[in-house]
């Protein structure tokens, strides 16, 4: 599993080659609070790192979804559109938003690692 982090609380994880997994950390929906919605991409839709791929609402506020690097969304959590509340229950595992396919996988290293997210959202 090879997990980084984006400065909008976003993760990926790269370890399978085929489609990198995309969600949100658990600083970010501690912040958001009970997400009670998300709008997940199409599947085939391509974006470039830092464009908007989705929509995560809460009982506090709405959150836009960065994507982390450029590519195409191969596959969409369906489960967490059905129940949204994965997303604060198990965000980094049971509640991803979607799957990419990049199309430049040297855009991942200007992501953090697991050390430079904590120091990050340290004080936060």
């Amino acid at each position: 599993m090879t997990v980084l982090y984006t400065s909008d609380h976003e993760w990926i994880d790269t370890g399978d080659a085929a489609a990198a997994t995309v969600g949100i950390t658990t600083h970010a929906q501690d912040a958001l609070g009970d997400v009670v919605f998300v709008d997940l991409p199409a599947v085939g839709a391509s974006f470039k790192k830092g464009e908007v791929a989705g929509v995560v609402e809460s009982v506090k506020a709405a959150a836009d979804i960065y994507m982390p690097v450029g590519g195409e969304v191969v596959e969409v959590n369906e489960a967490l559109r059905a129940d949204p509340s994965l997303a604060n229950s198990d965000p980094l595992a049971a509640g991803w938003f979607f799957k990419v396919r990049l199309s430049d996988p040297a855009e991942t290293a200007s992501l953090m690692d697991q050390a430079a997210y904590d120091a990050l959202v340290k004080d936060a």
